[in-house]
């Protein structure tokens, strides 16, 4: 296997000069930066980069920069005496065989660890110490259900990696339905992803001879019928968004060569992305065809083609362009508004309701759609995910930040629902659903509490529970509280804290503060073997805030801290953090912070606007650089979310809060730990990289490891997340609790 930690370790061993960074192993905040011409917030726009060799991401002199980084980073840390005790402890964990083997139902059998939702698989393989990349494997109901399920590996991605020389990781698959049988699989090099397209026969356990296969691309794929595919990716070099991703779909038919597919649809290149796919009822029977035009990472323009596969004539309902398309329910189309609107016969919706409207009377008449209110969530309230089995709409609801579960039913032209009794002030993820009946399977899990899987009917609303995953680590002694931050705005902020019931209230604790605040994406209580094992265990103490950005509370609450109003995010995190140490849990000396992608940009905001606060800052796969963002990876799809670097008013607030351009000279910073991967073509390497070399340049510590693959999760496979766990933790640990 290429790009293994031995080989990336000895490439960098090999290096003629190896830069050693200065910096003890031990907590301190005494080194200040010192001035230097070159650093990004006094160099005029439009000068040259002193660090612009970095930008090229397999480039041989950023590459022996990296490699000679990792080894620094990885000869200080891993010779703590605990870091091998640590790496083997998350290791054991994560390659235990007595985890929960995830059930997803599929066409009479059920396959680990993917779900087939209208042709399409989600989650992870099964992977463990001698399957390192992992199986696809299906069993039985009944052998499943017999707690001793015999699984049959239907692809083996080991073998599949060394027969070919790449370290594929199994990403998705799309299935043919109903019978799903034939699937078009997407592998992954490294984890990108961009990816390959294959098609396979899960009946037969391999490739199809002369099947539709896609070369590498960032692409998309939808199943007409038996022998036609939609086929959305760069036909033409360059032929892409800003964002980087493809906008032209083109039929292809079984036994053409991609210079023989039809165009079919064309977004626009200022859009994130667009494509024409297909909608099918819960049978897999075709209904329409359907597009999208992402506009940015909040609006999209989706279209319906009520007439067929051919006809090019399209519907677009009169529906803001923020709401999003969220399934096909016994005629019905399902909707989640995420901004207010009134419909032409003058009534109001709210942001946060969910409607439902005839789809075929809809797409007849566009200004007659009069939806209904299927369900509109309170203040402290948002819905997690829609989904549906074979006669029930299933909707997760998150109730100040705890999940409930509910099923619907339309019938008579009429709903009614109740809640599922899933079990209370705990996380709920429904894990897979069947088409063929109102079965459902859910995990349940909390930060104590491990993963316990449970089988519902959404129909008569029995629940039964099937197993539980053992405990990872003694939470014997640990209680998880809840509590309120008030902002700078005055605005409260909840946020959890797991800690020791008899907690020393003298400020000692090591307390390590995690959040993400972005895209409406909510942070939930989970249980974190690695956390458990590696620091909850061993006396410390972890918080997590539920800042505004994210989508705890609905669309307000992510709207809040859009664009040139993110600063309101950062401070709901400083005051959750000041609240940490105004009731004594901890104190700078033993608080550290640590979050990835726009959760490692929130990082890297709190690292330059508040270095006094931290002591340990942990940077995972972010953006930094936010006054060039939209130039690097995928950053253009984000400005719905961040802002226009170009926009006057947007772009001064960017430039404003960007890390890369907001460290300053004479200031004492924590000694942060850059962590990215080399694959990650989405947020990208570079931000990591310059922003280390920008610290390296104004005589600053830090840390900096960068995983040759693992795409922007940073780990292609268990040991690699072994490692980068058992990274962190050493740091956090001699950061924070050495110090004592």
């Amino acid at each position: 296997m290429r790009g293994t930690f031995l080989n990336s370790l000895m490439m960098a061993m090999a290096l003629a000069t190896v830069t050693t960074m200065t910096a003890s192993a031990q907590p301190q905040m005494t080194t200040v930066a010192k001035a230097i011409d070159s650093n990004p917030s006094k160099t005029p726009k439009g000068a040259a980069d002193p660090r612009d060799y970095l930008n090229e991401i397999d480039g041989d002199k950023a590459m022996n920069w990296v490699k000679a980084r990792n080894l620094s980073t990885l000869n200080r840390l891993s010779k703590d005496p605990r870091y091998r005790e640590y790496q083997a402890d998350i290791l054991k964990i994560l390659q235990a065989t007595d985890r929960i083997a995830s059930p997803r139902f599929m066409h009479g059998g059920m396959f680990d660890n993917y779900s087939f939702m209208h042709g399409s698989i989600f989650d992870s393989l099964w992977q463990d110490g001698t399957h390192v990349q992992g199986l696809w494997r299906r069993t039985a109901w009944e052998s499943y259900m017999s707690g001793n399920p015999q699984w049959r590996t239907i692809l083996d991605i080991d073998a599949l990696s060394k027969a070919e020389g790449k370290t594929w990781v199994f990403e998705d698959a799309d299935c043919m339905p109903p019978a799903n049988n034939l699937c078009l699989i997407h592998l992954s090099d490294g984890g990108k992803d961009a990816h390959v397209v294959r098609e396979f026969d899960v009946t037969k356990g391999q490739f199809v001879k002369d099947g539709f296969v896609l070369p590498e691309g960032k692409q998309s794929v939808s199943w007409v019928d038996e022998n036609t595919i939609y086929v959305t990716r760069e036909w033409t070099p360059g032929d892409v968004t800003a964002s980087g991703y493809a906008y032209v779909t083109k039929v292809l038919k079984r036994g053409q060569s991609l210079d023989q597919a039809v165009e079919i649809f064309r977004g626009d290149k200022k859009d994130v992305s667009a494509e024409r796919g297909v909608l099918r009822d819960i049978d897999g029977n075709y209904v329409m065809d359907t597009s999208h035009r992402g506009l940015d990472s909040s609006n999209i323009e989706q279209a319906f083609y009520p007439n067929g596969h051919t006809d090019t004539h399209k519907v677009v309902l009169p529906l803001p362009t923020t709401a999003t398309f969220g399934g096909y329910y016994k005629g019905q189309a399902i909707y989640r508004l995420k901004s207010d609107w009134t419909s032409a016969k003058g009534t109001a919706f709210h942001n946060g309701a969910i409607i439902t409207f005839d789809l075929k009377a809809a797409l007849a008449d566009p200004a007659s759609v009069e939806p209904f209110v299927l369900f509109m969530p309170s203040e402290h309230q948002s819905v997690e995910r829609i989904t549906q089995t074979k006669n029930r709409l299933v909707l997760s609801i998150l109730s100040n930040v705890i999940s409930e579960v509910r099923s619907f039913d339309f019938s008579n032209g009429g709903w009614s629902s109740f809640k599922l009794a899933l079990p209370e002030n705990s996380t709920l993820s429904m894990t897979s659903r069947d088409n063929d009946s109102d079965q459902l399977f859910a995990f349940s899990q909390g930060f104590l509490e491990p993963l316990t899987l449970f089988r519902a009917d959404a129909a008569s609303g029995k629940v039964e529970k099937i197993r539980s995953a053992p405990e990872r680590f003694d939470a014997e002694g640990l209680q998880v509280k809840q509590f309120l931050a008030t902002s700078k705005d005055g605005t409260k902020v909840p946020y959890f804290l797991v800690a020791r019931k008899d907690v020393k209230l003298d400020g000692t604790s090591p307390t390590i503060l995690s959040a993400y605040g972005g895209f409406g994406i909510p942070m939930l209580p989970n249980y974190l073997p690695a956390l458990g094992k590696l620091w909850l265990e061993k006396g410390g103490a972890y918080a997590l805030a539920n800042i505004r950005g994210g989508g705890e509370f609905g669309p307000k609450w992510h709207e809040a801290a859009l664009k040139t109003h993110r600063q309101r995010a950062y401070d709901d995190f400083q005051a959750v953090a000041q609240d940490l140490i105004a009731r004594k849990i901890t104190s700078t000396p033993h608080l550290g912070i640590m979050g990835s992608s726009n959760g490692g940009l929130l990082m890297g905001v709190q690292l330059t606007e508040r270095p006094d606060l931290w002591n340990a800052v942990v940077i995972q796969v972010p953006l930094l650089d936010m006054v060039n963002f939209t130039h690097m990876a995928a950053g253009a799809s984000w400005q719905g979310e961040y802002g226009n670097p170009e926009d006057p008013v947007e772009g001064a607030f960017l430039r404003s809060i960007s890390p890369y351009h907001n460290v300053r000279a004479g200031v004492a910073y924590p000694e942060p730990f850059f962590e990215t991967s080399t694959t990650d073509d989405r947020v990208g390497p570079v931000h990591a990289r310059k922003m280390a070399a920008l610290f390296e340049d104004m005589g600053l510590p830090f840390y900096y490891y960068e995983n040759i693959e693992g795409g922007h999760a940073a780990a292609a496979n268990l040991q690699e997340r072994a490692r980068r766990d058992a990274l962190e933790f050493i740091y956090m640990s001699q950061k924070l609790m050495d110090n004592k």
